[in-house]
């Protein structure tokens, strides 16, 4: 198989390399999803319908308490499970695409789908082009929405339809107003970009572009800052810590633009214009509370899941409640995470068990350290609390308690700043938001690291680890392309780095001698050593058959021989050091010529291990092969008319008509899938014309294949522009459209 393109470590290309991340990411992560709610909202649409939240008082329901009890039973339940599965994780090396561009706070490795979890650079590398030219796409849509609303070109758009720049509405309306002529100029002027002038070489980092146009390095040229062409002075920025701080600028945008854009379709489609007036969506379903407290920007009133749809007072009265209670009690338990890593009480914690606070870990650990009687204290203080201090009081707004003043200060000695109440109880709904997801968001990171602040090192179930450590000891030295880890049946899934190695030294042995049995099937049909194999029985080399039939015709003593030979080499000749890389043998050399008397040549070491790789696995599969043609037909290269038990070999008349036109041997007939069973003689004859137009077809593309890559595409590359890759599948996506076409109409017209 042809190589994969060279992943360059510069920035913006795909690798896999081990990181040790920063912490807290995953909490930060799970914070910055409840981010949008932290705005204050406009404290004069919000006092407008205050008296709804007073409406319906004789139907409220007295459950939030119970509610949230159930829900803070439910997060210590959850967290103590998390606790324990994180006792089975050991640590061990990362290696995914954590320090790849784009990775970056508050969300750091962003992968919530998996896509990356197989560790495929490869694929990485094609999704984050994808990525870039969207968002590259989704930038330049977002400034068509907003410039129009401020400038547009004077004149004709197009003088033969009398239609100007300002008769063009923004949004999606314009899409009524644009002539077909336009449309197609779009197009093509998108197709050339897309084939010519913006080309994504295999070799260069993603979202790196040059065109590709006839003349080579004489026309052709790359593309500098902000997209500037390199014959008007476009030049790549030097500075390599500056371009990688522009680089992941333009990813973070490009992911804003394409969230920005279709927000701004969703919003133009919904409202009719480009900009939204919300009051224009008359259908939704969530204008009942939009002048609640906790509306506020960028989302409005946010209830995707419908929650509200029935207009009833009090069930939002309830859930308000529960929602400022949990908000409350999740912004103590973050408080609670936080603190105690910069500061702890002096003292003791528990004076007759001798605990002290500086001996209680932070996060799930601290659940082992507290002792029976502080978790009564703690339940006593919450239940006071919750029973006597802080009594929900249906004549009053949710969460506001009669004897509690800002910041909660019991029995109102501290009042909020007169103005300023409207704005801080949005803040505080908005904190509570933040707090919930951000305390979920540091359960998750101490369950599955086992630390409060998540050390992602000690997270080895991830699925964004490509290998374990004991597999990155032969990383890169087998399957379809080079640096490639090649097993698909998972046996090193579970081992050790001195039993992967045993493996590798296994197959190695395996292969080297499946490569010198399948030459003994081969050479002695072309070539024999003259002379006697055994001069006291008369016995020549000529004598013994190839295949199994030779084990008849071997004396005892040839066995002997073979056997003292073989355990020689094994014990005394190619001896198996530790030290070294499995198979390599301190006194073999080039090929495995004794004592080192030939080297392999320089710089060719590592492919050469790994071909010897590669084709150990064939001659591993061709030996098997060769012997059960052996012991099926009793030949060494198997006459598949001697297998008379074949199940094969009774033909209807029908079938008779395309007998001794197929199988290893012209005068076979081959059909081990019955295929041509219960069919009449035209339908077999119609089946035969199918598969020899398959088959010429197929030798076609094989010549094609080889030709590729071989580098034989002279054509190709003339029409193109360029030297094309020569990776046959890579080839295909560099063809142009008009190639594609020509192809397609020649096989039509044939």
């Amino acid at each position: 198989s042809s190589p994969r393109p060279p992943i360059e470590p510069a920035p913006g290309t795909p690798e896999n390399r081990p990181m040790a991340p920063s912490s807290s990411k995953t909490a930060v992560a799970a914070a910055a999803l409840a981010g949008c709610a932290f705005v204050v909202p406009n404290t004069q649409r919000s006092t407008e319908r205050t008296a709804l939240r007073r409406s319906g008082v004789a139907q409220a329901e007295a459950s939030g308490s119970s509610h949230s009890g159930s829900a803070a039973l439910g997060v210590t339940l959850g967290a103590l499970g998390a606790a324990v599965l994180r006792a089975r994780h050991a640590k061990t090396t990362t290696k995914a695409f954590e320090n790849e561009l784009g990775v970056q706070p508050p969300l750091g490795f962003w992968d919530p789908a998996g896509l990356s979890s197989d560790g495929d650079a490869r694929e990485f590398y094609r999704r984050r082009v994808v990525e870039i030219k969207h968002g590259r796409v989704s930038m330049l849509a977002c400034t068509g929405y907003i410039v129009q609303e401020f400038f547009r070109f004077p004149g004709f758009l197009s003088p033969s339809s009398e239609i100007k720049f300002t008769d063009v509405p923004n949004g999606l309306a314009a899409a009524t107003k644009v002539p077909a002529v336009g449309w197609f100029q779009y197009t093509v002027f998108c197709g050339i970009c897309d084939l010519w002038l913006m080309h994504q070489v295999p070799t260069n980092p993603p979202g790196k572009l040059c065109t590709r146009l006839f003349g080579e390095e004489t026309t052709n040229y790359e593309y500098g800052f902000l997209g500037l062409p390199g014959y008007l002075g476009g030049k790549a920025i030097a500075d390599p810590e500056v371009k990688k701080k522009k680089l992941n600028a333009e990813i973070a945008n490009g992911r804003l633009a394409m969230m920005a854009i279709i927000g701004m379709f969703f919003q133009d489609g919904l409202t009719g214009s480009a900009w939204g007036d919300w009051a224009n969506y008359t259908d939704s379903p969530l204008r009942a509370f939009e002048s609640e407290l906790g509306v506020q920007p960028p989302v409005g009133f946010w209830d995707p899941l419908g929650f509200t749809k029935t207009d009833d007072a009090a069930s939002f009265r309830r859930r308000r409640y529960v929602e400022l209670k949990h908000g409350r009690v999740a912004m103590f338990a973050c408080l609670g995470y936080i603190v105690p890593e910069y500061y702890r009480w002096p003292g003791d914690l528990s004076p007759s068990l001798g605990l002290k606070f500086s001996d209680v870990p932070s996060g799930f650990a601290a659940f082992s350290k507290v002792p029976l009687s502080g978790w009564a204290q703690m339940v006593a203080f919450a239940g006071t609390v919750e029973l006597f201090q802080y009594v929900d009081d249906p004549k009053r707004a949710p969460g506001d308690f009669e004897n509690a003043g800002f910041l909660g200060v019991p029995n109102s000695y501290v009042k909020a700043p007169a103005g300023t109440k409207e704005k801080k109880l949005a803040a505080e709904i908005a904190n509570g938001r933040l707090a919930m997801m951000a305390i979920i968001g540091m359960f998750v990171q101490n369950g599955l690291t086992g630390e409060a602040w998540g050390d992602w090192s000690l997270y080895t179930d991830s699925p964004l680890r490509a290998l374990t450590s004991a597999q990155e000891c032969i990383a890169g030295t087998g399957g379809p392309f080079p640096e490639d880890f090649w097993d698909p049946a998972g046996i090193t899934a579970k081992k050790s780095k001195e039993e992967i190695l045993q493996l590798r030294a296994m197959e190695l042995k395996h292969g080297r001698v499946a490569m010198f049995a399948c030459l003994g099937y081969i050479v002695p049909e072309y070539y024999r050593w003259p002379g006697d194999l055994s001069p006291s029985l008369g016995l020549k080399f000529s004598d013994v058959p190839t295949g199994f039939a030779a084990f008849s015709k071997v004396p005892l003593s040839g066995w002997a021989q073979m056997v003292a030979f073989a355990g020689t080499v094994e014990l005394f000749q190619y001896v198996d050091d530790p030290k070294r890389p499995p198979g390599d043998f301190e006194n073999a050399g080039f090929l495995g010529v004794p004592n080192g008397y030939v080297k392999a040549p320089a710089g060719t070491k590592e492919k050469k291990l790994a071909a010897e790789i590669a084709n150990g696995r064939l001659a591993m599969m061709a030996i098997i092969g060769m012997f059960f043609q052996n012991g099926l037909t009793g030949e060494a290269w198997g006459d598949w008319s001697l297998y008379t038990d074949s199940p094969l070999r009774a033909l209807s008349p029908a079938q008779e008509a395309i007998a001794g036109t197929g199988g290893p041997f012209g005068d076979d007939f081959w059909d081990p899938a019955g295929i041509t069973n219960g069919k009449s003689k035209e339908e077999i004859l119609q089946l035969r014309a199918m598969e020899l137009k398959h088959g010429r077809v197929a030798m076609l593309a094989v010549l094609g294949w080889f030709h590729v890559a071989a580098g034989y595409h002279i054509i190709g590359d003339y029409a193109v522009g360029e030297h094309l890759d020569n990776n046959p599948l890579v080839n295909l996506t560099q063809m142009p459209m008009g190639g594609i076409w020509q192809v397609v109409f020649t096989i039509m017209c044939l």
